[in-house]
């Protein structure tokens, strides 16, 4: 069973930087962690993603350029490092893992954490 748990979410003004950490546990190596995120009555949206094995990572457009995704195989942890955060970056961030390697869409997922709340004023 995979278990993820985010953290790192808070307030932060724009043009400031978070990062974010999602600590996986169970067997993940082959799968690909996803970041998604979903504002206030808006479907949740797709961000990024990077494969466990080979650490490559695709992202969406609107955070290309500011958000980087990257993992730490010795505490199974993938972090979203996020800088220049503008006020439409507020949202609950999630991580997600599927096995599906080229997933972009919520149904691709099998587990998500829980969720941590990113705010950025303006």
């Amino acid at each position: 069973q995979v278990q993820l748990v985010e953290s790192g979410g808070g307030l932060v003004q724009a043009g400031g930087s978070l990062r974010l950490s999602c600590a996986t546990s169970g067997r993940i190596t082959g799968y690909a962690m996803g970041w998604f995120r979903q504002a206030p009555g808006k479907e949740r949206e797709y961000i990024g993603r990077i494969t466990w094995y080979t650490g490559r990572t695709y992202y969406t457009d609107s955070v290309k350029g500011r958000f980087t995704i990257s993992k730490e195989n010795a505490k199974n942890t993938v972090y979203l490092q996020m800088n220049s955060l503008k006020p439409e970056d507020t949202a609950v961030y999630y991580c997600a893992a599927t096995s599906l390697g080229g997933a972009m869409s919520v149904r691709g997922y099998a587990y998500w954490g829980q969720g941590t709340q990113v705010t950025v004023s303006s």
